[in-house]
């Protein structure tokens, strides 16, 4: 064994392809927002497994009703409808508040949502689908085609055709790309944050803009709210809560609280595009994801969880603020997706530095830091990752 290497870090090495790199840590255990590494080090987790964990880890709605399915009913395939499924399905509708009737339906991940979104563009039997530059809908071929960063898609050229990207937050050119052929344009897809990119926010209105060029011209409107969605933003939709109605919008990441789980819910003509035999996943609507999910949807009512994440938005907020410090060029986001914009290409450097410190924060870009903790932290975990953030701008600055 390699001395640098933990021993989790080198069964990677020995076993796994090295499509992600070698593993930062090797984590064995974590309740709330806090994980513990191989060697019994505790670290405040302000990232959440990338905005899934959005109940922390071991929370104890998840943990009962996971145990409760496991001992109800195991996995039926789509060949089969199951309680779960249809008291999910009914509450993410509900959710989605179309004034047209919707249907949903379930997978297994962001990707694979955006991919389902991608098949209903395509059976509009329109070829042009519009994506932004720097955009990010996961790494199927499908999602990867809408993805705007040429460095992800060019390795596995050619792409499926059609898609065309334009900048984001620039609705002149999304107009004068559509108007190119107004007629063959399928749709638009949009996050309402790029997370991905580095937490970028849209001006207001943005959503809003779309939405009325798609109108024009006759095209859906996808909404990816894979990282936006399930509470992350302070809304259980971000989109819904800003006054737009798409006709579709995807879901994955907290969703189900950590489980591997993703949906895709439309509304209007595209609720009813799919037809037998055009799409279909083994585990999609799992009893146990979907038992999870519920348990999340509960937990949010219960708990009034949203207000938590608006509260400990503006302590981040605030706290980062009062660092005065001259790396902090920009603070932006919404709810628990924060992006701190540096005057350096260092948030490399200060991830690694908080993490020797005890906290895991994420760098997407390198001036950008993301923080995305559990939605349940508390404000005594905010101030102790303040603290520690604190320490590390002092250190970088130095």
């Amino acid at each position: 064994m390699s001395s640098n290497l933990t021993p989790l870090q080198q069964g990677w090495k020995d076993n796994m392809m090295d499509n992600y790199g070698m593993p930062m840590l090797g984590l064995v255990s974590g309740k709330g927002s806090v994980v513990v590494d191989e060697e019994g080090k505790e670290y405040l987790d302000l990232l959440s497994g990338i905005a899934v964990n959005c109940l922390g880890h071991q929370h104890p709605a998840i943990v009962d009703a996971v145990t409760k399915q496991l001992h109800t009913l195991g996995h039926v395939s789509n060949f089969f409808v199951h309680p779960q499924e249809i008291k999910l399905a009914e509450r993410l509708i509900d959710v989605f508040n179309s004034d047209q009737p919707s249907r949903m339906i379930f997978c297994n991940s962001g990707a694979e949502a955006n991919e389902i979104a991608f098949k209903l563009a395509r059976l509009t039997k329109k070829r042009r689908i519009l994506a932004h530059e720097e955009g990010f809908h996961g790494r199927t071929m499908g999602a990867l085609a809408m993805t705007g960063q040429p460095s992800k898609r060019e390795p596995f050229a050619p792409m499926p055709g059609g898609v065309e990207f334009f900048p984001f937050n620039d609705i002149v050119a999304l107009k004068e790309l559509i108007n190119k052929d107004a007629d063959d344009v399928a749709a638009v897809i949009v996050e309402p944050i790029m997370g991905e990119a580095g937490v970028v926010v849209p001006d207001d209105g943005y959503l809003q803009k779309i939405r009325e060029l798609t109108n024009e011209c006759g095209a859906l409107m996808i909404v990816d709210e894979v990282q936006t969605g399930m509470g992350r933003c302070g809304e259980l939709l971000l989109s819904r809560a800003q006054g737009v109605q798409p006709d579709i919008i995807t879901l994955a990441k907290g969703l189900a609280g950590g489980l591997p789980m993703g949906a895709c819910i439309a509304t209007n003509e595209a609720a009813n595009y799919l037809t037998p035999g055009l799409h279909g996943t083994t585990f999609g609507g799992n009893p146990y994801a979907c038992a999870a999910a519920n348990a999340v949807l509960d937990t949010f009512e219960k708990d009034n969880i949203l207000d938590n994440v608006r509260a400990m938005e503006k302590r981040f907020v605030q706290g980062i603020e009062n660092f005065n410090s001259p790396l902090v060029k920009n603070i932006r986001g919404k709810g628990l997706l924060i992006g701190v914009e540096l005057t350096a290409e260092v948030a490399p450097k200060a991830m690694a530095l908080a993490r020797e410190k005890g906290v895991i924060i994420n760098a997407p870009r390198p001036s950008v830091i993301r923080i995305a903790p559990p939605l349940i932290i508390t404000a005594e975990e905010v101030d102790k990752a303040l603290a520690v953030l604190s320490d590390v701008f002092i250190q970088l600055s130095e």
